[in-house]
Protein backbone atom coordinates (compact mmCIF):
# COMPACT_ATOMS: atom_id res chain seq x y z
CA UNK A 1 0.00 0.00 0.00
CA UNK A 2 2.74 2.68 0.70
CA UNK A 3 4.98 1.74 -1.98
CA UNK A 4 1.52 2.31 -4.24
CA UNK A 5 1.15 5.74 -2.53
CA UNK A 6 4.63 6.47 -2.72
CA UNK A 7 4.84 5.45 -6.28
CA UNK A 8 1.85 7.98 -7.17
CA UNK A 9 3.62 10.90 -5.34
CA UNK A 10 0.94 10.75 -2.85
CA UNK A 11 3.16 11.46 0.20
CA UNK A 12 1.85 12.19 3.66
CA UNK A 13 1.80 15.12 6.09
CA UNK A 14 0.95 13.52 8.93
CA UNK A 15 1.36 9.99 10.09
CA UNK A 16 -0.43 8.67 13.07
CA UNK A 17 -0.21 4.76 13.88
CA UNK A 18 -1.17 1.81 16.12
CA UNK A 19 0.64 -1.36 16.96
CA UNK A 20 2.05 -2.67 13.56
CA UNK A 21 1.00 0.27 12.01
CA UNK A 22 3.21 2.61 14.48
CA UNK A 23 6.20 0.87 13.47
CA UNK A 24 6.03 1.31 10.14
CA UNK A 25 4.32 4.58 10.30
CA UNK A 26 7.66 5.41 11.66
CA UNK A 27 9.77 4.59 9.05
CA UNK A 28 7.69 6.66 6.60
CA UNK A 29 7.66 9.52 8.87
CA UNK A 30 11.35 9.49 9.19
CA UNK A 31 11.60 9.05 5.35
CA UNK A 32 8.65 8.53 2.70
CA UNK A 33 10.12 7.19 0.00
CA UNK A 34 10.10 4.27 -1.92
CA UNK A 35 13.52 3.59 -1.21
CA UNK A 36 12.31 3.02 2.81
CA UNK A 37 9.44 1.04 1.92
CA UNK A 38 11.93 -1.11 -0.11
CA UNK A 39 14.38 -1.36 2.82
CA UNK A 40 11.09 -2.45 5.21
CA UNK A 41 9.86 -4.99 3.01
CA UNK A 42 13.33 -6.15 3.34
CA UNK A 43 12.86 -6.35 7.15
CA UNK A 44 9.64 -8.09 7.44
CA UNK A 45 10.93 -10.63 4.92
CA UNK A 46 13.91 -10.72 6.84
CA UNK A 47 11.22 -11.52 9.86
CA UNK A 48 9.70 -14.18 8.17
CA UNK A 49 12.79 -15.95 7.20
CA UNK A 50 14.56 -15.11 10.92
CA UNK A 51 14.69 -15.22 14.29
CA UNK A 52 13.01 -12.02 15.77
CA UNK A 53 10.71 -13.94 18.03
CA UNK A 54 12.90 -17.08 17.67
CA UNK A 55 13.62 -19.83 20.77
CA UNK A 56 11.97 -23.16 20.98
CA UNK A 57 9.17 -23.54 22.86
CA UNK A 58 10.76 -24.97 25.71
CA UNK A 59 12.69 -21.27 25.87
CA UNK A 60 9.28 -19.15 25.36
CA UNK A 61 7.77 -21.03 28.50
CA UNK A 62 11.01 -20.28 30.79
CA UNK A 63 10.06 -16.95 29.78
CA UNK A 64 6.94 -16.94 30.47
CA UNK A 65 7.72 -18.98 33.75
CA UNK A 66 10.09 -16.16 34.62
CA UNK A 67 8.25 -13.43 33.93
CA UNK A 68 4.48 -14.68 34.34
CA UNK A 69 3.34 -11.89 31.28
CA UNK A 70 5.29 -12.88 28.10
CA UNK A 71 6.66 -15.22 26.10
CA UNK A 72 9.50 -13.22 24.68
CA UNK A 73 11.61 -9.88 25.61
CA UNK A 74 11.30 -6.51 23.18
CA UNK A 75 15.47 -6.34 23.26
CA UNK A 76 16.02 -7.47 19.58
CA UNK A 77 12.57 -4.60 18.24
CA UNK A 78 14.36 -2.45 20.14
CA UNK A 79 17.83 -3.15 18.25
CA UNK A 80 16.37 -3.59 15.54
CA UNK A 81 14.17 0.33 15.82
CA UNK A 82 17.10 1.83 17.02
CA UNK A 83 19.09 0.50 14.05
CA UNK A 84 16.43 1.73 11.21
CA UNK A 85 15.16 4.70 12.60
CA UNK A 86 17.32 8.02 11.78
CA UNK A 87 16.17 9.77 14.69
CA UNK A 88 15.63 9.25 18.25
CA UNK A 89 12.84 11.72 18.89
CA UNK A 90 9.38 12.30 17.45
CA UNK A 91 9.88 15.64 16.93
CA UNK A 92 12.92 15.04 14.81
CA UNK A 93 11.04 13.30 12.37
CA UNK A 94 10.50 15.29 8.99
CA UNK A 95 6.88 14.23 8.64
CA UNK A 96 4.34 14.64 11.88
CA UNK A 97 4.04 11.45 13.84
CA UNK A 98 2.10 10.58 16.55
CA UNK A 99 1.77 6.58 17.54
CA UNK A 100 -0.96 5.09 20.49
CA UNK A 101 -0.54 2.80 23.19
CA UNK A 102 -3.07 1.71 26.06
CA UNK A 103 -2.02 3.11 29.99
CA UNK A 104 -2.18 0.49 32.50
CA UNK A 105 -2.17 2.64 35.05
CA UNK A 106 -4.83 4.87 33.83
CA UNK A 107 -6.87 2.44 31.55
CA UNK A 108 -6.75 4.85 28.77
CA UNK A 109 -5.97 5.07 25.06
CA UNK A 110 -2.12 7.78 25.44
CA UNK A 111 -0.72 9.21 22.08
CA UNK A 112 2.84 9.50 22.37
CA UNK A 113 3.30 13.18 20.01
CA UNK A 114 7.28 14.05 21.47
CA UNK A 115 9.88 12.25 23.54
CA UNK A 116 11.83 9.14 22.70
CA UNK A 117 10.63 7.45 19.16
CA UNK A 118 11.96 4.26 19.75
CA UNK A 119 10.31 3.73 23.56
CA UNK A 120 6.86 5.37 21.62
CA UNK A 121 7.29 2.82 18.90
CA UNK A 122 7.73 -0.70 21.52
CA UNK A 123 4.80 0.90 23.45
CA UNK A 124 2.92 0.78 20.85
CA UNK A 125 3.26 -2.35 19.63
CA UNK A 126 3.50 -3.96 23.02
CA UNK A 127 1.66 -7.13 22.01
CA UNK A 128 -0.22 -8.53 25.70
CA UNK A 129 0.80 -12.00 26.64
CA UNK A 130 3.70 -11.85 23.71
CA UNK A 131 5.95 -9.11 24.46
CA UNK A 132 6.46 -7.03 27.94
CA UNK A 133 4.92 -3.86 28.58
CA UNK A 134 6.76 -0.92 28.04
CA UNK A 135 7.41 1.75 30.63
CA UNK A 136 7.83 5.70 29.97
CA UNK A 137 8.28 7.99 32.29
CA UNK A 138 5.73 6.95 35.15
CA UNK A 139 3.70 4.48 33.48
CA UNK A 140 3.15 1.20 31.94
CA UNK A 141 2.10 0.58 28.01
CA UNK A 142 1.05 -2.21 25.81
CA UNK A 143 -0.42 -2.27 22.40
CA UNK A 144 -2.37 0.17 21.10
CA UNK A 145 -4.67 -1.95 19.08
CA UNK A 146 -6.43 -2.40 22.63
CA UNK A 147 -7.70 0.84 22.51
CA UNK A 148 -7.65 2.37 19.28
CA UNK A 149 -6.88 0.03 16.48
CA UNK A 150 -7.89 2.23 13.51
CA UNK A 151 -7.63 5.71 13.82
CA UNK A 152 -9.36 7.82 11.83
CA UNK A 153 -10.25 9.86 14.24
CA UNK A 154 -7.27 11.08 15.26
CA UNK A 155 -6.05 12.00 12.25
CA UNK A 156 -9.36 14.17 11.67
CA UNK A 157 -8.52 15.95 15.27
CA UNK A 158 -5.08 16.62 14.22
CA UNK A 159 -7.13 18.28 10.59
CA UNK A 160 -6.13 15.77 8.07
CA UNK A 161 -8.88 16.28 4.90
CA UNK A 162 -7.18 13.09 3.04
CA UNK A 163 -7.00 9.71 4.88
CA UNK A 164 -5.33 6.60 3.73
CA UNK A 165 -6.21 3.78 6.14
CA UNK A 166 -3.40 0.83 5.58
CA UNK A 167 -5.00 -2.12 7.82
CA UNK A 168 -4.44 -5.84 7.74
CA UNK A 169 -7.20 -6.92 6.43
CA UNK A 170 -9.70 -7.67 8.98
CA UNK A 171 -12.60 -5.52 7.94
CA UNK A 172 -14.34 -7.29 5.38
CA UNK A 173 -15.77 -10.59 6.52
CA UNK A 174 -18.68 -11.44 9.31
CA UNK A 175 -17.43 -13.02 12.29
CA UNK A 176 -19.22 -16.03 13.35
CA UNK A 177 -19.35 -17.15 16.98
CA UNK A 178 -16.76 -18.80 18.79
CA UNK A 179 -16.67 -21.99 18.80
CA UNK A 180 -13.31 -23.03 21.04
CA UNK A 181 -12.16 -21.35 24.14
CA UNK A 182 -9.59 -19.46 22.90
CA UNK A 183 -11.74 -18.14 20.06
CA UNK A 184 -13.49 -16.06 22.62
CA UNK A 185 -10.77 -13.17 23.01
CA UNK A 186 -10.07 -13.01 19.41
CA UNK A 187 -13.80 -12.42 18.87
CA UNK A 188 -14.41 -9.99 21.38
CA UNK A 189 -11.02 -7.86 20.56
CA UNK A 190 -12.59 -8.15 17.05
CA UNK A 191 -15.99 -6.85 18.07
CA UNK A 192 -14.77 -4.21 19.99
CA UNK A 193 -11.97 -2.81 17.01
CA UNK A 194 -14.63 -3.22 14.34
CA UNK A 195 -17.62 -1.21 16.52
CA UNK A 196 -15.19 1.47 17.60
CA UNK A 197 -13.24 2.08 13.77
CA UNK A 198 -17.06 2.04 12.46
CA UNK A 199 -18.23 4.44 15.05
CA UNK A 200 -15.14 6.90 14.37
CA UNK A 201 -15.78 6.78 10.60
CA UNK A 202 -19.82 7.37 10.94
CA UNK A 203 -18.74 10.86 13.46
CA UNK A 204 -16.23 12.51 11.03
CA UNK A 205 -17.27 15.12 8.57
CA UNK A 206 -18.59 14.63 5.34
CA UNK A 207 -16.28 16.96 4.06
CA UNK A 208 -12.86 14.35 5.13
CA UNK A 209 -12.13 12.11 2.20
CA UNK A 210 -11.26 8.13 3.39
CA UNK A 211 -10.09 5.67 1.69
CA UNK A 212 -9.65 2.32 3.04
CA UNK A 213 -7.14 0.50 0.67
CA UNK A 214 -7.48 -2.77 -0.56
CA UNK A 215 -5.06 -5.89 1.23
CA UNK A 216 -5.49 -7.95 -1.99
CA UNK A 217 -6.00 -11.22 -0.23
CA UNK A 218 -8.55 -13.23 -2.24
CA UNK A 219 -10.06 -14.41 0.65
CA UNK A 220 -10.63 -12.32 4.15
CA UNK A 221 -8.96 -14.46 7.03
CA UNK A 222 -11.17 -16.08 9.93
CA UNK A 223 -11.03 -14.94 13.42
CA UNK A 224 -11.97 -17.94 14.87
CA UNK A 225 -9.42 -20.03 13.42
CA UNK A 226 -6.34 -21.39 15.82
CA UNK A 227 -3.77 -20.11 13.39
CA UNK A 228 -5.11 -16.71 14.54
CA UNK A 229 -2.84 -16.95 16.98
CA UNK A 230 -0.36 -16.43 15.13
CA UNK A 231 1.66 -13.55 15.77
CA UNK A 232 4.74 -13.86 13.65
CA UNK A 233 4.68 -14.20 9.74
CA UNK A 234 5.23 -17.65 9.17
CA UNK A 235 4.87 -17.71 5.65
CA UNK A 236 4.02 -15.41 2.16
CA UNK A 237 5.03 -12.23 3.43
CA UNK A 238 6.58 -11.25 0.03
CA UNK A 239 3.19 -11.99 -1.78
CA UNK A 240 1.17 -10.31 0.53
CA UNK A 241 3.14 -7.21 -0.21
CA UNK A 242 2.91 -7.94 -4.08
CA UNK A 243 -1.06 -8.43 -3.84
CA UNK A 244 -1.56 -5.56 -1.58
CA UNK A 245 0.48 -3.42 -3.67
CA UNK A 246 -1.23 -4.66 -7.08
CA UNK A 247 -4.23 -3.88 -5.87
CA UNK A 248 -3.47 -0.63 -4.20
CA UNK A 249 -2.55 0.12 -7.79
CA UNK A 250 -6.05 -0.51 -9.11
CA UNK A 251 -7.84 1.03 -6.36
CA UNK A 252 -5.50 4.47 -6.99
CA UNK A 253 -6.02 3.90 -10.71
CA UNK A 254 -10.00 4.07 -10.17
CA UNK A 255 -9.54 7.40 -8.66
CA UNK A 256 -7.42 8.88 -11.25
CA UNK A 257 -4.47 9.49 -9.01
Amino acid sequence: MLRALLERAIVPDLVVGTSVGAINGAAVAAEPSVAMVARLTEIWSAIERGDLFAGSLLRRLGTLARTGTHLHGNDRLRDLLTAGLPVATIEALPVRFQCVAASIERSAEHWFTEGPLVDAVLASAAVPGILPPVRVGAEHFLDGGIVNSIPVGRAAQLGAMEIYVLHVGRLDRALTPPRWPWEVGLVAFEIARRHRFLGDLESLPGSIAIHVMPTGQPEAPRYNDLSQLRYRPSSGVAESIERAYRASLAYLEELGR
